[in-house]
């Protein structure tokens, strides 16, 4: 399987050297009135050739063939130009672009964005990718193919709990941004899609980073960013109604509508979701609502837009895992699994007879339960054309709970007192327990742009508060002891001051264009931690400070309209986790992390072929790692590891074969690795921990090789067939590199299948099918792995999250 993957990206990328009959070329000037337009997007649609304006409007885009084409041309801040060209020789165009209402893409979105001149690497989804593919599954799931990406899901088919993993980067050190506001939990620095259903319903793209990327909002971009621009403003009314049905009791509804342009100034956007699916692994349904409303003012200058954007789950819990021995269905081996960890009665038959989509969780509430509001505030104003000024405010609002069933805890742990019975003291006790998130995330970032000529500068920043309520409550007990309903047994509040600004600009000089990005952020963390007081462990209030300064440089030349390399060098810090400061005391604390990260690559476009190659180090000081070590005050916290890196080659292409069918695909071949560690095992022989020494072992969950294959055809006109195919070689669930505690590779291949009518009782309606993972691979996507020593032999428990085999999604979408 991975020879034939393999074969077929190699045939892919033996199609660069290929050259094209053209000839022509075609040039002209992009104005508006007497001005001229710099950065204007030129594309010839359905080919791959493309160039962008210079300071005095002029373009040029050689190697045209002869033919019938159709040009486009974008610029912020204008409507998009269109015309069609019969190409039998070399053309100047004179292109006239008319002055656009404000929106609210404007700046802040595309300050952070990396662009044609940026030197880094980058992969853009448009609206219209975003559109096809969003029959229902989570966020994460529409970034599956591009480079270097690997997506998890703890139900097994896609909706739920989901992950995404860039370079092999988790998600924690991932920025993620929505119109410029910072989206990564504030202490976890995690981004939990389950939050946002369907918010692809209201994305218009979506940019991907990787490596440090660019200066952004938030949590440091410690392998990858990832920027959401929500709808743009529509100048006419409309509304859309989006069903889907499918496997497992899937369900997905979308109501969307807007007003359209009143008086040319005013518009209003909705939309209602609601999903729900049973999933594939046992008990892990999901119920997911949303919606997104959005309002604006545009006037000929400035612009004024607010967005309140909302989830709500309810998702049954498929956190734990399930055992490799069920995974294998060895029987032996699930008995032996289930005598260590002394497991009868009920749950015995489970392991035995569940197979593959086992779930730990038996309780019938053993749901997470939260919800998440989102207030936005964004205002443009243009001061002249060189000149431009973009504030927004935002205010977050997060709550919710998940709840367990715990059998046979001790109630001291709850602050319970034992209970006295006749000839006997209780000390433990089944109990039902929820655990508390009450948090508030507010702010304001800012960003203030000036081109002139052949340069453009960049200043911006912001500054955001955190605030969360951490608290757990039991509401049952079999033995309640001295307690009452609701009784709080931990409470602690962590706030968190973020500042942060940047300068980033770009100037070009003939083909050759400089880079420059430097940041500044200060971080302010106070929390309810422990300490040591007179040489007992004991609870504090702890603050934890930190200034990073993060520079990027880098260049771009440009040897014509086709071809242009790039470099660059950036360095990013990033503060510890929550879980870091809450588990060790100052003296025990890890020490912040260190990402120097350098990026080279060469870009090709042609009429039907274009090529991306790109190649990187990403070199870490002090990377935080799980080593199993345990520290002063017996918490399983991560290390900091001297030196580890991630070094790669990420080769894309894509080749038009014919006017209707394309082929594209990407390969990332990586080394990541850690140059040394100490792996702790608990020894319960002794009642210690044995320490194992490693050198040069792969970093988890990072794969040596990531492919993707798509083959896109219309037969006709509104047929659309598309097959994709996905490969991810061997992870190991630790950074040992240990045969015996890895996620296999696994290729898993979709079709997908659309129909598109119009004016046919309605203005536009489309049908869908897709079939997942079309051959029926049985695959294991995510994991992880504990083990001690007991009776002088290691024992090694690892667990899996299997995905769905073959599976199913129907959808109708109706425009009105």
């Amino acid at each position: 399987m991975k020879t034939r993957i393999m074969s077929m990206i190699c045939g892919l990328m033996a199609t660069v050297p290929l050259a094209t009959n053209a000839q022509n070329t075609v040039k002209g000037v992009v104005i508006n009135g007497q001005e001229p337009i710099y950065s204007a997007k030129i594309q010839l649609e359905n080919t791959y050739l493309g160039t962008y304006s210079n300071a005095n409007g002029e373009f040029k885009l050689e190697g045209v063939s002869n033919g019938d084409y159709h040009l486009i041309v974008s610029a912020e801040g204008f409507e998009d130009y269109f015309l069609d060209l019969n190409v039998q020789g070399d053309l100047v165009l004179k292109v006239e672009m008319m002055q656009a209402p404000q929106m609210i893409e404007a700046m802040m979105v595309q300050v952070i964005k990396a662009d044609a001149k940026t030197p880094t690497t980058y992969s853009n989804l448009d609206s219209k990718t975003i559109t096809q593919n969003n029959f229902g599954q989570d966020l994460p799931f529409l970034l599956a193919t591009t480079p270097s990406t690997v997506v998890t899901s703890d139900a097994g088919a896609g909706v739920g709990y989901t992950g995404i993993r860039i370079r092999g980067v988790d998600p924690t050190r991932t920025n993620v941004t929505i119109n410029g506001i910072p989206l990564n939990d504030s202490e976890s620095h995690g981004v939990y899609w389950v939050n946002m259903p369907d918010f692809a319903s209201s994305t218009d793209n979506i940019q991907v980073q990787r490596g440090v990327g660019t200066s952004s909002n938030g949590a440091a971009a410690f392998g990858a960013s990832i920027n959401l621009k929500t709808d743009d403003v529509q100048k006419e009314q409309y509304a859309t109604l989006d069903n889907s049905i499918g496997s497992f009791n899937t369900f997905k509804t979308s109501v969307k509508a807007g007003t359209g342009l009143i008086n040319s100034k005013f518009t209003v956007d909705t939309r209602l979701s609601k999903i729900i699916s049973q999933g594939y692994i046992d008990r892990s349904s999901s119920d997911l609502k949303s919606f997104y409303l959005s309002g604006a003012w545009l006037g000929q200058k400035s612009s004024l837009r607010a967005n309140i954007f909302s989830g709500k789950e309810k998702t049954y819990q498929a956190w734990y895992g399930t055992p490799e021995s069920v995974i294998n269905g060895d029987r032996a081996e699930i008995e032996a699994y289930a005598d260590r960890n002394y497991i009868f009665g009920e749950e015995r038959e489970s392991l035995l007879n569940d197979g593959r989509t086992y779930n730990y969780y038996t309780y019938e509430n053993e749901v997470d339960n939260y919800q998440q509001d989102h207030y936005q505030l964004h205002f443009n104003h243009k001061f002249n054309p060189r000149l431009k000024l973009n504030v927004s405010g935002h205010y977050t609002r997060g709550r919710g709970y998940y709840e367990q069933f715990r059998a046979g805890d001790d109630i001291t742990d709850y602050g319970f007192a034992p209970v006295v019975l006749t000839n006997d003291t209780v000390t433990t006790s089944d109990l039902i327990r929820r655990r508390w998130l009450d948090n508030h995330f507010y702010g304001g970032i800012f960003s203030l742009n000036f081109t002139k000529n052949n340069l453009n500068l960049i200043y911006g920043g912001g500054a955001n508060q955190y605030i969360g309520d951490h608290f757990g409550e039991v509401i049952w007990a079999q033995f309640a002891s001295n307690s009452s309903i609701r009784q709080r047994y931990y409470d602690n509040t962590g706030e968190k001051l973020e500042f942060h600004n940047y300068l980033k600009g770009t100037f070009s000089i003939d083909k050759l264009t400089f880079y420059g990005d430097v940041q500044f952020r200060y971080i302010e963390y106070k929390f309810l931690g422990i300490d040591e007081v007179n040489g007992v462990i004991q609870g504090a209030e702890l603050t934890a400070q930190y200034n990073f300064v993060n520079p990027k440089f880098g260049l771009m030349f440009d040897f014509n309209n086709k071809n242009n390399a790039y470099a660059s060098v950036a360095m990013a810090n990033r503060e510890p986790v929550r879980s870091d400061f809450r588990e060790s005391t100052p003296k025990n604390r890890p020490a912040s992390e260190q990402l120097i990260n350098v990026e080279a690559g060469h870009r090709f476009k042609g009429r039907k072929l274009f090529t991306n190659t790109n190649v990187y180090l990403m070199s870490y000081k002090d990377q935080l790692v799980l080593t199993g070590q345990i520290n002063d005050v017996g918490g399983y916290t991560r290390t900091n590891v001297d030196q580890s890196y991630r070094a790669g080659l990420e080769l894309e292409a894509g080749y038009n074969i014919l006017s209707n069918l394309s082929i594209t695909g990407n390969i990332a071949l990586s080394q990541n690795k850690i140059k040394a560690f100490n792996e702790f095992v608990d020894n319960y022989d002794v009642g210690g921990q044995d320490t194992i020494a490693h050198t040069n072992t792969d970093l988890a969950f990072s794969p040596n090789i990531i492919s993707s294959l798509a083959l896109n055809y219309e037969p006709v006109k509104g047929l659309n067939l598309t097959f994709t195919s996905k490969y991810v070689g061997d992870q190991f669930l630790d950074n040992t590199s240990t045969e015996t505690r890895k996620l296999d590779a696994y290729f898993v291949s979709h079709v997908q299948l659309s129909y598109t009518i119009t004016d046919v009782l309605f203005k536009e309606m489309t049908f869908g099918v897709k079939v997942n993972n079309l051959f029926n691979e049985l695959y294991e996507n995510n994991g992880y792995t504990w083990g001690y020593i007991y009776g002088g032999e290691r024992t090694v428990e690892n667990f899996y999250y299997p995905q769905a085999g073959r599976n199913f999604l129907a959808r109708l979408t109706i425009n009105l």
